[in-house]
């Protein structure tokens, strides 16, 4: 197949292949893969490959233009139909701890590694296509992906990144032409669903389970081949390879997850399946499964069905992210041999998390950034009670915040508020809300930081859209009756997310009554 000149010019770095080992077989039956980071594994071919969706931020990143210069060929070529020059497919090994449960091998089940390829500005970035067929580590499954999630993760990759959220990248989003058996609440009502193939892009997709699978197998040598080029790749600023620089980077992961679930809880973003082969070692939203975003304010709030105990729910994910973060450190532990240093690492995700979130809710909220923390975090705390007690929209609610001062009456302010409420407050919580809007105008009164700078500071941490459930499912069914334009349009209003848009008003709103109970929109599951 003759290459257009944006796919032909693509080139590709082996230096992860290269240096650590692969599996001897490659074939993609599923098995027990020891000895290596990685299978070699061909995507499976599809009916017909068409292109549905194509990212322009995320193309720039490749050097490749804001359309493709042949999109039938582009779509050969990230379905897996055709592979390009250089490119030399496989999957990763790694295991896991999922929902508290050492799960042993687990691996790219349905994702398939092209390569990685040299990025417009000289960086090195994998492409990976997610829905492409088995490999060594589906198990029993098809290693296929269904339209619906595969929406769902390119729409919510490319809207974490322009929120400002570290993510993994989503190219394009690709029909295979090709149904796919999904029970999708796995009790027992199996149908055929349309399938499609995400292209995912990111500076790697090494996983805290990567490390745990070598290091429950005994496999040491192999750990530490693969914590070196993590180190010499993806770390270099550290130094060469030693003790001390384990400890670094171990360190420094701790602080990039520490900073990514800040900015989640920012933006109430519930990841929803935070097992450790979801958590990435750069720090990256990784893994567009059962997530959800905070409606009404609800800190128990989780979307994914089958976390029936909440274990991942919304204010569960800096904890958990800690917890995953001491099984990495016990994988790391038999070439560390340092568990004291390892333990002072874990402390210091917890510092990073309380600073970088106390720092993010202040930037919400308009106050000070050298304000007393014990205070500021009982005025938040408060506010948190408020919003749960009253039922208000997280995103709203601190959004119209921003349009009031110190000087505006209450009854102005409840006024201005009033559109972040699913329903009017009952007495109680009218008070409680009127009693902490008091104290917050008290504190903004004694603050030396003019009004415009403040709602400046406010409207940056808070945005005015986000791509909530709901609007995710509108664009879903849509698409399945081939109307790609609410994706479209969804796509083209996430971009901004900060600013107001006024064409894009109706999706700036609170959830409405019919998806209250809408599958996909407050209920989701690991199908896909």
């Amino acid at each position: 197949m003759p290459l257009p000149n944006d796919l032909a010019r693509l080139r590709f770095d082996s230096r992860f292949l290269d240096a650590l080992p692969a599996d001897p077989l490659d074939t993609p039956v599923p098995r027990q893969v020891s000895g290596a980071v990685y299978s070699w594994c061909a995507p499976t071919p599809v009916a017909a490959p068409q292109l549905l969706s194509w990212s322009a931020s995320c193309a720039a990143l490749l050097g490749l233009g804001s359309a493709p210069e042949d999109a039938q060929t582009s779509a050969a070529v990230f379905a897996g139909n055709h592979l390009l020059p250089g490119s030399r497919p496989y999957a990763s090994c790694y295991g896991g701890h999922q929902f508290g449960q050492w799960a042993g091998q687990l691996g790219d089940g349905r994702a398939i590694l092209l390569g990685t390829v040299i990025g417009a500005d000289g960086r090195r970035l994998e492409v990976q296509l997610k829905g492409a067929g088995r490999t060594p580590y589906s198990r029993h499954a098809d290693g296929r992906a269904v339209l619906r999630s595969s929406i769902r993760e390119y729409l919510c990759s490319e809207a974490m990144h322009h929120l400002g959220i570290p993510t993994t990248r989503a190219l394009c989003l690709v029909g295979t032409g090709e149904g796919v058996m999904r029970d999708m609440f796995y009790d027992g009502r199996s149908q055929e669903e349309p399938g499609a193939i995400v292209t995912r892009v990111a500076e790697s997709f090494l996983r805290f389970g990567h490390f745990e699978i070598f290091a429950a197998r005994g496999e040491t040598d192999l750990l530490r081949t693969l914590l070196d080029y993590t180190i010499t790749t993806h770390f270099p600023a550290l130094g060469r390879p030693s003790k001390e620089v384990y400890v670094a980077c171990f360190d420094e992961v701790c602080r990039r997850t520490a900073v990514m679930v800040a900015h989640w809880l920012r933006v109430g973003f519930v990841h929803g399946v935070m097992n450790t082969d979801n958590l990435s070692m750069l720090g990256l939203t990784i893994d567009y499964g059962p997530y959800g975003w905070i409606d009404n304010f609800d800190p128990a709030f989780t979307p994914n069905t089958t976390d029936r105990s909440g274990r991942y729910a919304f204010a569960q994910q800096a904890r958990v992210a800690g917890w995953n973060l001491s099984c990495l450190a016990n994988a790391l532990m038999p070439v560390v041999n340092d568990a004291a240093a390892l333990e002072q690492c874990l402390q210091h995700y917890g510092e990073h998390f309380e600073h970088t979130y106390l720092d993010m809710l202040r930037d919400k909220l308009g106050l000070a950034k050298d304000g007393e923390a014990e205070a500021d975090m009982a005025l938040i705390n408060r506010l948190f009670a408020c919003l749960g007690a009253a039922g208000a929209d997280m995103t709203l609610f601190h959004r119209s915040l921003a349009t009031i001062d110190a000087t505006t009456p209450i009854d102005a302010a409840l006024e201005m508020l009033a559109p972040a409420f699913y329903a009017p407050p009952d007495t109680r919580a009218s008070e409680q809300l009127v009693d902490w809007l008091r104290s917050w105008q008290a504190q903004l009164a004694t603050a030396t930081e003019p009004d415009d700078m403040r709602r400046t500071r406010m409207n940056a941490a808070n945005p005015w859209l986000i791509p909530r459930n709901w609007l995710a499912q509108s664009a879903i069914k849509a698409a399945e009756a081939d109307d790609l334009s609410v994706l479209e349009r969804l796509m083209d209003a996430i971009r901004t997310p900060y600013t107001v848009q006024p064409a894009y008003a109706d999706l700036a709103v609170r959830r409405p009554d019919w998806a209250r109970a809408e599958p996909g929109c407050a209920a989701l599951s690991c199908s896909s």
